[in-house]
């Protein structure tokens, strides 16, 4: 079989052609796609930083072990307890309070 010609798309396009973006909006089915967002509440994206920042300090805390650095062990161990126990209620907090100032409605 013989290949008499190839077709190429160029898409080095000039300041009044479209541009990439503009066509794959044109092909899609439902544009609308393209820009949905989803709106978390600010309390429930603190929720999330309280509890990934509160296992990091227990996590911390662990490694430091209590033998060498008794202190600072305790304190991450104690921080990170307190900052998760925030962040789960910061996470739950607006499925409990319906009205609660920060939640999207």
């Amino acid at each position: 079989m013989k290949i008499q010609s190839i077709r190429t798309n160029s898409f080095s396009g000039t300041a009044s052609s479209k541009s990439w973006l503009d066509k794959i909006h044109e092909n899609t089915k439902n544009s609308a796609d393209m820009n949905d967002t989803i709106v978390v509440p600010r309390t429930i994206f603190k929720g999330y930083l309280g509890i990934m920042a509160g296992t990091t300090f227990m996590t911390l805390g662990g490694l430091l072990n209590g033998k060498k650095h008794p202190k600072a062990s305790k304190f991450l161990t104690a921080s990170g307890l307190l900052t998760s126990l925030y962040g789960t209620w910061a996470f739950v907090r607006p499925f409990i309070i319906k009205d609660a100032p920060g939640v999207s409605k």
